[in-house]
């Protein structure tokens, strides 16, 4: 579910939803929701839905090791520790004492909570036990969602794209743009420490090394000669390309150095972002078979792509791409990846999930 607030809401003024069937499949459906008040959107959301399949394509990132909810003060319990003490600045109490008037639906208990009183600058990580206040119980009516589109702001507007073919739509796009803006709220991931890409090989000339072990089977043989016919405009050079001989699970990780081939130059950011889309698609999703080489892949596709643009690029210099797989299941796998700059300036986010079909084995019953 992608969610876009495109303004504030008034909890006074009834909500007209709007919704679209964008798809409607054997297995997966889209609905698209727009929440409409005075005239105007102010959130939009695009929800897929799939029915229940199992699938021996299963993994996932471990928990982190954190007390149990038990043990940990609440939100609120927090809030009235650090109001207690005499010390607290006068903003600060402000400000609590406002998180505290508010009528929040969840119960919050936060695992490493920040020191208010300290403003050293500290990891940009959280972790918190939520859970919904009171009980829910088992829903059983469907919900429908009315969609439709967007917002023009002084700062950020946010725009919705379909694409149709036979008079149904294919393809749907939302995408939210931003003035150049500074801040001094500032930080990133560090890019990982790699070869650089002069002291690796490209993706061709590893397949012809590949293609010339002649304990190759016939199957890989035919793959990476379908792979070699491909007229694929990248230029990609892995980090740690998999050993296609051993069919053993590997951690669901990659890098690559990637560009796209030939000159594009200093023109638009938008081209350049573009290309970085094609770039980012390439090769992703099979970030999470790593675990599951045994099994044979007869269908993958992407259900939805999103990526998130940090700082300028040029996509026809090296960029290092850094994909992971934190689940897969349900005939569904999850991957994350972040396109680093040479200078390590973290450039492009991205997030893709998709349909992953492992083939039926004989002893494997359709019913």
């Amino acid at each position: 579910m992608e969610l876009s607030p495109c303004g504030s809401g008034d909890p006074k003024v009834p909500v007209l939803y709007e919704v679209e069937r964008t798809r409607t499949g054997k297995s997966f459906s889209v609905r698209s929701v727009k929440a409409i008040q005075h005239g105007k959107p102010i959130f939009t959301c695009q929800a897929s839905f799939q029915l229940s399949q199992g699938s021996p394509v299963q993994h996932q990132f471990t928990m982190p090791a954190v007390p149990p909810p038990e043990e940990l003060l609440t939100q609120e319990e927090l809030i009235q520790k650090f109001l207690q003490n005499p010390n607290l600045a006068e903003r600060y109490r402000k400000r609590l004492n406002k998180i505290q008037a508010q009528d929040v639906p969840i119960d919050i208990k936060p695992v490493n909570p920040p020191d208010i009183l300290c403003s050293e600058p500290q990891e940009p990580k959280q972790l918190f036990w939520v859970r919904a206040r009171g009980y829910i119980g088992d829903p059983k009516v469907p919900v429908l969602y009315e969609v439709e589109r967007t917002r023009t702001g002084k700062s950020f507007s946010v725009r919705s794209v379909k694409a149709i073919q036979h008079g149904k739509p294919i393809f749907t796009c939302q995408a939210s743009f931003q003035l150049s803006q500074g801040s001094p709220v500032q930080h990133q991931f560090t890019m990982p420490a790699v070869p650089p890409p002069e002291e690796l090989l490209t993706q061709e000339e590893l397949i012809q090394k590949f293609l010339q072990n002649p304990n190759l089977a016939e199957r890989y043989r035919k793959r990476l000669n379908k792979i070699q016919a491909q007229d694929v405009p990248i230029d990609i050079k892995p980090v740690n390309p998999p050993d296609i001989l051993c069919s053993e699970p590997q951690e669901p990780k990659q890098l690559f150095w990637v560009r796209a081939r030939g000159y594009i130059g200093e023109t638009d950011m938008k081209v350049h972002c573009c290309v970085a889309a094609y770039i980012s698609d390439y090769a992703f999703l099979g970030t999470a078979l790593l675990p599951h080489r045994q099994y044979r892949i007869p269908f993958m596709v992407s259900l939805d792509h999103s990526m998130w643009f940090h700082a300028p690029f040029r996509a026809d210099h090296w960029m290092l791409y850094e994909c992971e797989s934190p689940w897969a299941g349900g005939c569904r796998g999850l991957v994350q990846g972040r396109l680093w700059r040479r200078d390590g300036v973290l450039a492009v986010s991205c997030a893709q999930e998709g349909v992953i079909r492992v083939e039926q084995t004989r002893n494997q019953s359709k019913l």
